[in-house]
């Protein structure tokens, strides 16, 4: 099983283990992370979707859920290949659904037998997403006991950004920041080649960041690997999801510049 949350260190998580491991004792726990940002959705599913793909198929829990105990309402998504992601309707679950062959079927999990037996308006991870998630992993349920179907387009999306590729200009955005201080950016190598030309390491690029209503312009190039450049030095590459990414060499880009997700990126050759 595959576990992600925003919950952080403090035991939340720990108690959401606990709770899986009552029902299901045979069940591997894989942490995917706990430390990303604190409601930031669209982190959760960044990682989601870059981890779950290399997991056996099984039941998988997602919680990042700034609208716990609101009219938001607790899913269950079966993919493609065969996953349950369990977790919040507010677009955590989509981005890795479709790494995972798609949506199949989701439902929404109105089946308080397979919760715990109190709950709160606050801690949903805990009292229905870990419980739900240890039943189907135990075998005591079927995927189509935990509710009512949904239709999959009737599911929360949370946009995802894109590049915009003009003549000599990429205009993208960062999507994630991750714990090396490197900046994952909408768009992949298809989008910078028809915008700058043919790509190869040392092709001299200046990156413009928008910071505040000031622009941050960073002299860097483009590499296929971080020791293509001396260390503390930035690179513009492509990261292991095959999409564009800025970095500095043995160093923290994100801190040096004081960037952090959304802010807009223009990439423009320099002579």
């Amino acid at each position: 099983m595959g576990f992600l949350t925003d919950f952080g260190l403090d035991g939340a998580a720990a108690t959401c283990r606990a709770v899986m491991l009552s029902i299901c004792r045979d069940a591997q726990i894989v942490d995917i992370a706990h430390t990303i940002r604190k409601y930031a959705i669209r982190d959760g599913a960044f990682l989601l979707r870059f981890a779950l793909p290399y997991f056996p198929v099984g039941v998988h829990v997602g919680v990042v859920d700034p609208g716990v105990g609101t009219e938001r309402r607790a899913i269950g998504v079966r993919t493609g290949r065969g996953d349950i992601l369990i977790g919040p309707d507010n677009g955590l679950l989509l981005p890795p659904a479709e790494a995972l062959g798609g949506i199949e079927e989701a439902r929404e999990l109105t089946n308080r037998d397979l919760w715990l037996p109190i709950t709160t308006s606050t801690f949903h991870g805990r009292d229905i997403f870990a419980p739900v998630a240890a039943h189907l992993a135990a075998g005591d349920a079927p995927f189509e006991e935990v509710g009512a179907t949904l239709e999959p387009d009737d599911l929360v999306a949370v946009p995802e950004p894109a590049a915009t590729v003009r003549p000599g200009t990429l205009e993208t955005v960062i999507t994630y920041v991750d714990s090396f201080g490197n900046a994952r950016l909408a768009g992949e190598r298809d989008d910078l080649a028809a915008s700058l030309g043919e790509l190869r390491d040392g092709l001299a690029v200046t990156i413009a960041i928008d910071a505040d209503g000031s622009t941050l312009r960073e002299h860097s190039q483009f590499a296929s690997t971080f020791g293509a450049v001396p260390v503390g030095t930035s690179l513009l590459y492509i990261d292991s999801l095959g999409n564009l990414a800025l970095a500095d060499n043995q160093g923290n880009l994100a801190r040096r510049l004081g960037i952090q997700p959304d802010q807009r990126v223009t990439i423009t050759p320099r002579a």
